[in-house]
């Protein structure tokens, strides 16, 4: 290990053995991967850096790494650069490389800004929160030497719409963070210790993986290697388990690691109880009287919905704001009786242009005045149907009344009316078709899930380097969408059938 980054000082604060692991366990190198969602947000970070450093149109760019970065730092700082993009400062077994370092010649001092990529502070949580981000910065460039006057954080202002170009003075807040810096200047210096003398040891056993303490959606990414004692199905996975952190400490513990483990009478919430009584015994929990209720209250037609969307952080389009999802797809499966044949209506934008009235065109093309739409988790389509209302009024009434006749077929999972062992407490689409629907998968799908659809759409639609990729990628996206919708209707088919 050469030295302490930022980015692997805030990972020793998540977990300390993680970090260490990725230092020096250079083959578990696979299980470092980004999803395809995590890429869009390291790509869209990037994105918002280069458009924040227009707010200093004088600043120089410090392209090089490593020593050569810090010798013409260095240079800068005697010559009094007015704003230095990427400097670097190494202090003993610390790097610091800074977003912004703005020279303040009124008072012989430096202004250091640190960039984010989201409309907050916050990032995840107290324990990693963007403060912290630019503590770790003003510690090492104070004991290097070098007289910082004031702390920033530029960020996205969410409030922010887009005209017809983008004005960067309103899309960005610059918060001043000074006074919070110096209230955790010692606890930084302290932590920062810790992980010196944590992650420049020899013995990974000395170290703890303290996510088992965590929901299985917290766990880092070297969770197996230092917990091979966990099933793969475990106590982790309960229905927000995480957000019950005593009930998760006391099962840990105790030892109590697999569900099937949990004593009879562990207090736990009803979904939880469900989920760990149907694993016990293996025998789904289904209230037809529920079900049956639920989807006799529908009307038809039916139409099944779905959208597919990409939510830039800088906005692409006029109206839109930062992070504000542009749908550019959809996909409709239309049932007119209960036993008419399946019509399909499908939607892609493959022009470089605002979707809005494309989407909305076609949407009034496909869906009639009576009858239910159907969703997976509402509260995602209701959201697009409220924002295309607001960037067409003309057209908010025809997307009020579609929101007024959503119903989302998630609820039937999600209330418990079905909970299946193979469900492992999730109600998402892709863990309740393998079971209902088993003769249906994404597996042979080149576009699998959300993040790499609306990847694709950004990388391959909108900024194709041929017509052959771009074609080759509408095809994959509609597949994809087609999956999603389909794969609703033959939930509810299937579910018409056990009642």
């Amino acid at each position: 290990m050469q030295h302490i980054t930022k980015t692997i000082y805030l990972e020793f604060l998540t977990c300390a053995k993680n970090a260490w692991l990725k230092q020096y366990k250079p083959e578990l190198a696979s299980k470092f991967e980004l999803s395809a969602f995590e890429k869009s947000l390291v790509a869209n970070g990037n994105l918002v850096e280069l458009w924040a450093r227009k707010l200093f149109p004088s600043g120089i760019l410090i392209e090089e790494f490593g020593e050569a970065a810090t010798t013409k730092t260095q240079q800068y700082i005697k010559d009094k650069q007015p704003v230095i993009f990427q400097s670097t400062f190494i202090l003993g077994n610390f790097l610091a490389r800074n977003d912004v370092l703005e020279y303040d010649k009124d008072n012989d001092c430096w202004n250091l800004y640190e960039i984010k990529g989201t409309n907050t502070l916050k990032e995840n949580g107290e324990e990693r929160d963007h403060v912290e981000d630019a503590a770790f910065q003003y510690v090492v460039l104070c004991d290097y030497g070098v007289k910082i006057g004031r702390v920033n954080i530029i960020h996205l202002n969410k409030e922010y719409i887009r005209g017809d170009e983008i004005n960067i003075h309103e899309l960005f807040v610059i918060d001043d963070v000074t006074d919070k810096i110096l209230e955790r200047e010692d606890a930084t210096r302290e932590r920062m210790n810790k992980a010196e003398e944590a992650l420049f040891q020899e013995d990974e056993n000395a170290l703890e993986c303290t996510c088992i303490y965590q929901g299985r959606s917290n766990h880092c990414s070297t969770f197996h290697c230092s917990h091979p004692e966990v099933p793969e199905y475990s106590i982790h996975d309960l229905s927000r388990i995480g957000l019950s952190k005593k009930k998760l400490a006391e099962l840990v513990n105790s030892g109590i690691l697999d569900i099937n483990d949990i004593p009879d009478g562990f207090k736990l919430s009803d979904t939880q109880r469900n989920q760990t009584d149907v694993h016990k015994s293996q025998i789904p929990i289904i209230d037809h009287s529920a079900i049956k209720n639920e989807l006799e209250s529908l009307s038809y037609p039916l139409y099944f919905l779905d959208y597919e969307t990409y939510p830039p952080a800088i906005p692409l389009f006029k109206g839109f704001k930062p992070y504000q999802h542009i749908p550019f797809q959809f996909s409709l499966h239309v049932l007119n009786s209960s036993d008419g044949d399946i019509e399909h209506h499908e939607y892609l934008h493959t022009d470089n242009s605002d979707p809005t009235e494309g989407i909305i065109s076609a949407l009034k093309e496909s869906i009639g005045p009576e009858g239910n739409v159907i969703v997976w988790y509402k509260p995602f389509e209701r959201t697009r149907n409220s924002e295309l209302g607001e960037l067409s009024p003309s057209n908010r009434e025809f997307l009020s009344d579609i929101n007024n006749r959503i119903y989302d077929l998630m609820d039937v999972f999600h209330k418990q009316m079905h909970v299946h062992p193979n469900f492992k407490g999730s109600t998402s689409i892709k863990k309740v078709l393998p079971v209902l629907v088993p003769e249906l998968s994404y597996k042979e799908l080149a576009i699998r899930e959300g993040g790499s659809a609306m990847e694709a759409w950004f990388e391959k639609i909108l900024n194709a380097s041929s017509e052959e990729e771009k074609n080759e990628t509408a095809k994959n996206l509609l597949k994809y969408c087609y999956m999603d919708t389909y794969a609703m209707y033959a939930i509810w088919k299937e579910l018409i059938k056990i009642i």
